[in-house]
């Protein structure tokens, strides 16, 4: 398949800016797993569509206040984004700037605190932060939450929660699992309260997410490496799940990449470190049997995978729908809950 066949024209005034009032106040568009119909409903009633035998797999990973501003000794101002943490000193980052930081070059960033650079691997940066604090300490006190770029305003307070999923537990994401960030506690209660099992995997969703496809041949493509881990007790549920006819529901295309990269062997086994798992129709589902996932960008590589888990013409049918009805789009946007079909465009 081509990256032109991913293609489709958004009018801007569908992008979300700003989250909703509140978390579950979203739209929710239903695909069928027995038709090509679609059903519109509301995000309150995502609960209806779980059975107690199912299971809730959601990503765990918490969002870091990645980006930074400074300027150079010179004076030149700088942005920088964090992209991956290395340590509690050390991260590889973009810089923003109008002349490349060399190596040795100090930043002085907001408050007085300072970071170095080491040196480059490929196109990021790599930073060492100066003084006594710990990265943690440094990033609450001058880091502003990383916003995609689609939204055009800076970072506000309100950010700092809603950009959050509210299970958020292990740091280390530049980019929210969007997905999740349509249950507030009350929901998650409500959920649990009705037998559905939940489960978590991490995956530390990276700044690649947003970068385009570059190529019109996929299989040119070389896809963004992301840290993630299935934890044993997860793939316990997933089997225990299997077992008893339930289906296993991810939330998220981070969700479902975590599962499926761990089950590459053919079978579900726990374990953590880096992937590059791309996903394109034809590409056989081991472990997900239904998700839920926002709208994505045009072209992007989580357009092809929705595509590969639901048919390649059943969403593009479902994406022309959604704009004809006026849904909001892409991080701060409304949802949808996708059958495992797996139809391929030939």
């Amino acid at each position: 398949m081509k990256k032109s066949d991913f293609y489709y024209d958004l009018p801007d005034n569908l992008i979300a800016q700003q989250p909703l009032a509140e978390r579950t106040g979203s739209r929710l568009l239903c695909l069928s797993a027995q038709s090509d119909s679609v059903e519109d409903k509301q995000f309150s009633e995502f609960i209806d569509l779980l059975k107690p035998d199912d299971l809730l797999v959601l990503n765990n990973t918490k969002v870091i206040p990645a980006r930074l501003f400074g300027h150079k000794q010179s004076g030149g101002k700088v942005e920088i984004l964090i992209e991956r943490v290395l340590n509690n000193r050390e991260v590889l980052a973009h810089m923003r700037s109008s002349k490349s930081a060399k190596e040795g070059a100090i930043i002085n960033l907001e408050s007085g605190f300072q970071c170095e650079v080491l040196g480059r691997q490929d196109d990021l940066f790599q930073l060492w932060f100066k003084g006594n604090e710990s990265l943690e300490t440094i990033l609450t006190a001058i880091g502003h939450m990383p916003l995609p770029p689609y939204i055009e305003r800076a970072d506000d307070k309100n950010d700092a929660t809603r950009y959050q999923t509210v299970f958020a537990e292990q740091s280390g994401a530049v980019a929210a699992p969007t997905a999740g960030l349509h249950f507030d506690e009350a929901m998650m209660a409500q959920i649990r309260a009705k037998g559905v099992q939940i489960a978590f995997v991490t995956l530390h969703v990276a700044s690649g997410t947003f970068r385009p496809v570059k190529v019109e041949n996929l299989h040119e493509h070389i896809m963004h490496k992301e840290y993630f881990e299935v934890p044993e007790a997860t793939v316990t549920a997933v089997k225990e799940t299997k077992q008893r006819g339930g289906k296993v529901v991810a939330i998220g295309t981070t969700a479902v990449r975590s599962l499926e990269s761990a089950s590459v062997s053919g079978e579900l086994v726990a374990q953590k470190g880096d992937t590059n798992l791309f996903i394109t129709p034809g590409y056989a589902f081991q472990t997900v049997d239904a998700m839920l996932t926002n709208f994505h960008l045009p072209e992007s590589t989580l357009l092809m995978l929705v595509s590969a888990f639901s048919g390649y013409e059943q969403i593009k049918q479902a994406y022309q729908h959604a704009i004809a009805e006026q849904y909001r789009f892409f991080s701060y946007g409304d949802a949808m809950f996708l059958p495992r079909l797996g139809s391929a465009k030939s």
